[in-house]
């Protein structure tokens, strides 16, 4: 994935080449030594940094990895638990995970099993010998190397010989993987508990379900407390040896030893011209996918066909806290999902007046970035459901994404008008995603990647399409080492090899003028005032930040002073570009933001004001307030040049995205990972309404909904791939069948 403007372009030595996702802790990058070899660098979350007992725990996870070394786990290249933030480097893993092997290709069967179940045999003796307990083994945390599968991700687990840090009362982990004693008593988990995860691990890859699956956390706590497993789809003799394994008894299971003598009697060996690894020969994967560390049931919910196990932490008052689990991703389960708290789905009579009326003969309508298109391509077939991000131009939304041909969809009905034939022939569809950067002069303008299968380069350009008919205008190939691609004005900016951007125009590409870039930086670009303005950060860590503004008829430059360090662009108010600051001190997604800064866009002079209180979520500039939607769902809005609070409302939303309001400035709107919306007074913060959720997968990492108002209707699309239209006037009505 792209990086985010707010992502480190250096650590600890090492140069962040791109974000492969998130785990319980914190963020993943992909970076490179001075060398050119390749690690997995993980940042730990801000928040949890500030935790002194957090240190510790992390201080302990590295310590436990360094003793782990083996054929099939990941070894640690690099730490330092005393920084600012935290983070260590393991080797990179080019490989797919498990969850995702088994969905693209089904269970496994003969050699692969068996090859399989002999390879976590020896990770978890060399874990066990270290002295550790991984306590989360699951298919996201094993990855399909070509060499063999590797355990990853000991994000939780703890060194045996020293307990002091779990608190009494609750446990970690995956509530399908998990052992009994894991929900009893997390400081009684001991090396047993692991052969309990594997056991049912090897169910799910022999038949593509674990063995306690239920509909729900808390029913599946409850099977794999009280309930036998379902083995029934389990050949013998193996199934037997598997039973053993989920004994409720942590004595009664057997050791890896025997295990492993067991596995190697009852599962077919390879033939004699087979390779005598455990290869697996996969395809290719996807960059975003290959992370050690990277929990791809965590990072990137775009490729599963089913909804996440959601990991829980269970205590003496487990069943309630896993039912309010449930309840705040999927919503409320009675109602046909309408809130039962109180707050009506259905405006009243006298709110009416606020919702602007659909066009005449409108309705309700839900589809999919996927859906068949009157005119252009088919939808790639792809390991998962595509993750898209929409914009939103003239009643018609442009959409791409991971695994996602550009699509144009009608924003009121619903219907797929043209997929763009705009993947190269032969390109590997999982390794292939286009990003809709604008609509300008008639073209939509669309950066593609495509991922090497070797992980360490990606071929990138600008496609400008058609608006009316989706065919390619015209195309360049991109350089995007030191700058990003963006569009100001009536600008398509490119960058170039070497240190320089090229400025185009976007109906034909033609070049109009070319600025040379500070060497040993990386530009980012934002637009004010049609004016593009450079924010060029240093690829060494002590490096100093470089800020100037391009005369958009020639590219001349004029120098500004360092625009705000840890700070937000997120628009323009009064003649001034605005940014949202946050602490120095951290930058991941749930930054608390302590202040906004506004800058005069000719003398890069500026004013900070302070917050009353920190605040966190996704910012935006909207009708003259700064919203913030946090990840808990509270959505709280002040003032740009007062920093006052004008009001803080709780929802239900989960993981919402960017707060919008309708172009009246009388209700903010927000949308959640699971398609839910809330509608809220713009003036008080009164929550007007929530609706039910719509996706058909609810998405989770750092994938956010998108959500735009258009002629009277709510459009959304969400990381699943799904995208509705929907009356804010009457948010209950279904929409219409086909």
């Amino acid at each position: 994935m792209p990086l985010n403007k707010d992502d480190p372009r250096s650590l600890g030595g090492y140069r962040i080449v791109d974000r492969l996702g998130a785990g319980g802790m914190g963020v993943v990058y992909r970076a490179r030594s001075r060398s050119g070899r390749e690690v997995a660098v993980k940042v730990v979350h801000a928040q949890y940094a500030e935790d002194g007992v957090f240190r510790t725990r992390f201080r302990q996870e590295i310590e436990a990895a360094r003793r782990v070394s083996g054929a099939f786990t990941a070894p640690v290249v690099d730490a330092d638990p005393e920084a600012v933030r935290p983070w260590m480097a393991t080797q990179y893993v080019p490989a797919p995970s498990l969850a995702a092997r088994i969905r693209a290709d089904g269970p496994l069967r003969g050699v692969e099993l068996r090859r399989l179940a002999l390879g976590l045999v020896e990770a978890l003796r060399d874990i066990h010998r270290a002295g550790v307990v991984h306590r989360d083994l699951k298919p996201g945390n094993v990855l399909m190397a070509e060499d063999g599968p590797r355990v990853i991700d000991f994000g939780i687990s703890r060194a045996t010989e020293n307990q002091t840090l779990t608190e009494t009362g609750h446990a970690i982990g995956t509530p399908p993987f998990m052992s009994p004693e894991q929900f009893a008593d997390a400081r009684s988990v001991g090396p047993a508990s692991d052969v309990f995860s594997l056991g049912a691990l090897l169910v799910f890859a022999a038949t593509g379900r674990g063995p306690f699956d239920a509909d729900s956390p808390y029913l599946t706590a409850y099977r794999v407390i009280n309930e036998e497993p379902a083995l029934d789809a389990v050949a013998e003799p193996l199934r037997g040896i598997l039973a053993r394994c989920l004994a409720k008894e942590p004595a009664e299971r057997p050791g890896l030893e025997e295990l492993g003598r067991e596995f190697v009697e009852v599962l077919p060996e390879p033939a004699p011209d087979d390779a005598h690894t455990v290869t697996l020969r996969l395809p290719a994967p996807d960059a975003t996918r290959s992370a050690t560390f990277a929990d791809p049931e965590s990072v990137s919910m775009a490729r599963r066909s089913r909804p996440r196990r959601l990991p829980v932490l269970v205590g003496a008052a487990g069943v309630l806290a896993v039912a309010l689990a449930v309840y705040l991703v999927l919503g409320p389960l009675k109602g046909g999902g309408r809130a039962e708290t109180g707050r009506s789905a259905t405006p009243s009579a006298t709110q009416t007046s606020r919702w602007g009326t659909p066009p005449a003969g409108w309705r309700p309508w839900q589809t999919t970035v996927n859906a068949p298109a009157a005119r252009g391509e088919k939808p790639l077939r792809t390991n998962g459901t595509g993750t898209p991000e929409c914009k939103l131009s003239e009643g018609a939304l442009y959409c791409g994404g991971d695994g996602v041909l550009p699509v144009r969809l009608d924003a009121l009905t619903g219907k797929a008008v043209w997929r763009a034939a705009s993947m190269p022939a032969g390109a590997d569809a999982d390794r292939y995603a286009s990003w809709i950067l604008g609509v300008h002069d008639g073209r939509v303008l669309v950066y593609q990647t495509i991922s090497s299968e070797s992980g360490d380069s990606d071929t990138t350009a600008l496609i400008a399409l058609d608006a009316g008919t989706g065919d390619r205008a015209w195309s360049r190939a991109v350089d995007d080492e030191n700058a990003d691609l963006a569009v100001a004005g009536d600008l398509v900016l490119t960058p170039d090899s070497g240190a320089s951007i090229t400025a185009r125009s976007p109906r034909d590409g033609k070049k109009r003028w070319t600025a040379t870039l500070p060497r040993n930086h990386y530009c980012s670009f934002s637009e004010f005032g049609g004016r593009p303005y450079a924010d060029c950060s240093s690829y060494d860590e002590d490096g100093a930040s470089v800020a100037f503004a391009l005369d958009p008829a020639d590219g001349r430059r004029k120098d500004l002073p360092p625009l705000p360090s840890h700070a937000d662009p997120v628009g323009e108010l009064g003649g001034r570009m605005i940014f949202a600051q946050w602490r120095e001190e951290s930058s991941s997604l749930e930054s608390p933001y302590t202040g906004v800064v506004s800058v005069d866009p000719d003398t890069g002079a500026r004013r900070t004001t302070k917050f009353q209180q920190e605040l966190r979520g996704t910012a935006s500039l909207t009708h003259g307030m700064l919203c913030f939607a946090g990840s808990s769902g509270q959505v709280t809005c002040v003032s740009p040049t007062t920093g006052k609070v004008l009001w803080q409302t709780a929802t239900t939303l989960e993981q919402p995205g960017e707060p919008i309001a309708d172009p009246q400035g009388r209700t903010v709107f927000v949308a959640s990972a699971s398609g839910r919306v809330a509608a809220l007074d713009a003036r008080t913060g009164t929550l007007l309404w929530e609706s039910y959720p719509r996706a058909d997968v609810v998405n989770g990492g750092f994938d956010s909904p998108d959500v735009f108002v258009l002629r009277g209707t709510l459009v959304v699309a969400t990381p699943d791939g799904t995208v509705f239209g929907m009356d804010p006037a009457r948010p209950d009505r279904k929409p219409a069948s086909g």
